[in-house]
């Protein structure tokens, strides 16, 4: 783990680095289950390769979902019910933690932009949904190795029309219950400030022309990057009061 934390140190240094340039290197995507995530990192991912910024899709879930139908197989009720709440998020936390190491330490090998379907703090709004804040100083500190995204962009649905996608799409199921926890627990955070809200009421094509078009900056019609300096910076933990 120690040999880990000082490869992602260096990666983050790395990436600090480049301060001066106007490269965009990393955007995440985050919301609560149903707001379209991976619709629109997928296709950001191929809408910046097309403009002339090559970009790889990073899925940096924490296997809840896997971890629900596991649950199920075995008779318990979810991923809770299998392993306890602390037990989940303690999983969850490390299984992120790892898929996030992957993608930035793939971005630094390849150059090619990271598109990150979640990042770090879909972890800390997920331990404050779950009523788990006691861990989130912990989470905090581990995860402070990785560096911010230039853009992170909130998804934000209604919790009503985010259940109803879910149950449509078949595959898995969230209490609304949670899904109101989890969409107060983004606002909670105080990361929110510097997220891109968009409206993900709207249709996917209505979402991506949001995304896109906040995106212009960075990418101009003639595909090149404007002059602007990106906004790499490791995640700091909150001071406690």
């Amino acid at each position: 783990m120690k040999q880990a934390s000082d490869i992602l140190g260096r990666v983050a240094r790395s990436l600090g680095a480049r301060r001066g340039t106007a490269r965009l290197r990393a955007v995440a995507l985050i919301g609560i289950d149903g707001s379209g995530k991976t619709t629109q990192a997928h296709r950001l991912a191929d809408a910046l390769t097309q403009a002339g910024l090559p970009a790889t899709y990073h899925r940096n879930a924490g296997g809840r979902a896997w971890l629900g139908r596991l649950a199920q197989r075995l008779g318990r009720r979810d991923a809770q019910g299998l392993l306890g709440n602390r037990g989940m998020l303690a999983v969850e936390s490390t299984l992120r933690w790892l898929a996030i190491a992957r993608a930035l330490l793939g971005t630094l090998l390849t150059g090619r932009t990271a598109v990150m379907d979640r990042y770090a703090v879909c972890q800390y709004a997920s331990i404050r949904a779950h009523d788990g804040r006691r861990g989130e100083r912990l989470a905090r500190i581990t995860y402070r190795l990785f560096p911010a995204p230039q853009v992170t962009f909130l998804l934000a649905v209604e919790p009503a029309e985010a259940y109803q996608r879910i149950e449509r799409r078949g595959t898995d199921h969230e209490p609304i219950e949670y899904l109101v926890a989890a969409d107060a627990a983004y606002r909670s955070l105080p990361e929110f400030p510097t997220f891109v809200v968009i409206d993900a009421n709207r249709t996917p094509d209505e979402v991506t022309r949001q995304i896109r078009d906040h995106l212009a900056a960075w990418l101009p019609a003639t595909g090149s990057p404007v002059s602007r300096p990106p906004l790499l910076a490791p995640l700091a933990a909150p001071a406690r009061s």
